[in-house]
């Protein structure tokens, strides 16, 4: 009779909750992929030289009391900031986490993982990561579980009408693969800017055309920030305090013009996919260029870190030297963003225009 009683209570929440989202009640469910800039704990579960599950990361998260979970900044991620926004109830889950399992799924996963990449050599100076190839994979089993859940039908329909996903990545490939310092002089001798940029944009094509064989619909891409202004390059190479670092700059251009033509050659040739690009890249830059409009002090130190000019070089961790207010630096850590900034960057992402986020911003993709 118990085991009777928790079966209707469980399908009882299931279909309440699929009602809700087919009435345009807050969001279905939230799928993120991609790098540390959106890591919620998934490398805590694992070994490996990216973690940010150690104080003071996480200081000002509200939902854990202050205590470190893995994400790389003092508070909420990006992601965090738009599924409360968009109406999610709770945060995606972590999938490498314990309580990845039954209806929390219903409400999200997040696979992101620091130091991942598109190429599955990205990362690799850091030992173990989880690539995108592999978030994918990871992908594939929650949606043979919400399978489980709703049934196929309702799992479809669950999965391309109401869920959104997201994925933020490709920083790793150039920072920690082509332009790493000693390790990558070999491959940047052998593979040309052109073709290393080429293999990112083919690798990732096949990857979202992946998700879309698995029912994503509405799905988000980030172009790449510009990588040669976070602390840590501008420290590495010495720049000046309003100066960035040319070629990580360069190349991250030259990436996001690919990106841009690849999303709209799936949005032409994939039926009923809404490929959405968010510009991070001009996003980020005018909050670095005009850091103090948007009420910070610096856009070049970071708050928690040390090493050089900029606390640049060794992440943020329990000996870091940490600025007093942590709302008046863009950057948390020397390559992640504070909790203030990605509070923006989220709000221009719901609610911006056509040159922030096109061909729709992320309330309208919601309720499409």
């Amino acid at each position: 009779m118990k085991s009777y009683i928790a079966a209707l209570v469980v399908f009882f929440f299931i279909w309440c909750y699929i009602g809700k989202a087919a009435k345009g009640e807050g969001l279905g469910a939230s799928f993120i992929f991609g790098d540390s800039m959106v890591d919620a704990g998934n490398n805590n579960y694992f070994p490996t030289l990216s973690k940010a599950n150690i104080p003071p990361n996480g200081i000002d998260f509200k939902a854990s009391g202050g205590n470190p979970t893995g994400r790389f900044t003092n508070g909420r991620t990006i992601c965090d900031i738009v599924g409360e926004e968009l109406g999610q109830p709770n945060y995606a889950v972590p999938f490498l986490a314990p309580n990845s399992t039954g209806k929390a799924i219903l409400h999200g996963v997040n696979y992101a993982s620091g130091a991942g990449g598109i190429l599955n050599a990205s990362g690799r100076i850091y030992v173990n990561r989880l690539g995108l190839d592999i978030q994918v994979d990871y992908f594939n089993i929650t949606r043979k579980q919400i399978d489980s859940l709703l049934g196929p039908s309702k799992a479809r329909d669950f999965i391309m009408k109401t869920s959104i996903f997201s994925v933020t990545i490709g920083a790793n490939d150039f920072l920690n693969n082509y332009l790493l310092p000693v390790v990558s002089i070999g491959s940047r001798i052998t593979k040309s800017p052109d073709a290393f940029v080429n293999d990112m944009i083919t690798h990732f094509s096949g990857q979202l055309i992946r998700l879309y064989q698995l029912d994503a619909r509405k799905i988000v891409i980030a172009n790449l920030g510009p990588i040669g202004c976070i602390p840590y390059q501008k420290t590495l190479y010495q720049s000046n305090e309003d100066e960035c670092v040319e070629l990580p700059n360069k190349l991250a251009l030259q990436y996001n013009a690919k990106l841009k033509d690849l999303l709209t050659e799936l949005n032409e040739n994939l039926p009923g996919a809404t490929f959405v690009l968010a510009n991070a890249y001009d996003l980020l830059s005018d909050i670095i260029t005009n850091y103090e409009n948007y009420g910070f002090t610096t856009s070049s130190k970071a708050c928690c870190g040390n090493g050089g000019q900029y606390a640049g070089i060794i992440p943020c961790g329990p000996t870091s030297s940490l600025c007093s207010d942590h709302s008046s630096h863009v950057f948390w850590d020397p390559y992640h963003p504070s909790e203030a900034t990605n509070l923006i960057i989220a709000k221009k992402l719901l609610d911006g225009d056509t040159k922030i986020i096109s061909p729709m911003n992320l309330r309208q993709l919601r309720d499409l």
